[in-house]
């Protein structure tokens, strides 16, 4: 089962952080903390995946992928395949670029709602549901159709009556 997904810049911030099992904002913020000073004292020659027991306790194992000023970070238990999960944060940062055009910190900064729809389509309670970023894709250009439909109808019911009234 995922346990989490982070996205921190590589200043430490947190850009995205979603827990599959309940922490309270301290904890969370004290996970997220401790995940980047792992990731920062790492050498870029080493292995993208660390033994993760003594943050998230006994049975976890994270895996993190560094993208320009990102690093995509999943952790998991010993129920997941590890080259399954780097293989899902590419499949995550795929759908992130076809979406964005090449995404940037910024695209997720101010595009949030969408980010977290994308890894709603891949990743639901933990459990992964889509490996396809193709197919991620359709499913979030239709939301994005849906709400765009919707908010015509909004648009339109507000004018009709505010015409009215």
């Amino acid at each position: 089962m995922i346990r989490s997904v982070i996205v921190m810049n590589t200043e430490g911030k947190p850009r995205f952080a979603k827990f599959y099992d309940f922490q309270p904002i301290e904890k969370q913020q004290e996970l997220i903390r401790s995940v980047y000073g792992v990731l920062c004292s790492r050498a870029e020659n080493v292995s993208n995946f660390v033994e993760a027991e003594s943050i998230f306790g006994s049975d976890s194992r994270l895996v993190y992928k560094h993208f320009a000023t990102l690093y995509f970070v999943l952790v998991f238990n010993s129920s997941e395949n590890e080259l399954a999960m780097l293989d899902l944060i590419q499949v995550f940062v795929e759908t992130l670029d076809k979406c964005f055009k090449n995404v940037c910190e910024l695209d997720l900064v101010f595009n949030y709602s969408k980010m977290h729809s994308i890894l709603d389509e891949i990743i639901s309670g933990g459990q992964v549901l889509e490996t396809s970023s193709s197919e991620v894709m359709k499913a979030v250009e239709e939301i994005s159709k849906l709400e765009t439909a919707s908010n015509s109808i909004n648009f339109v019911s507000k004018t009709v009556s505010g015409w009215r009234g």
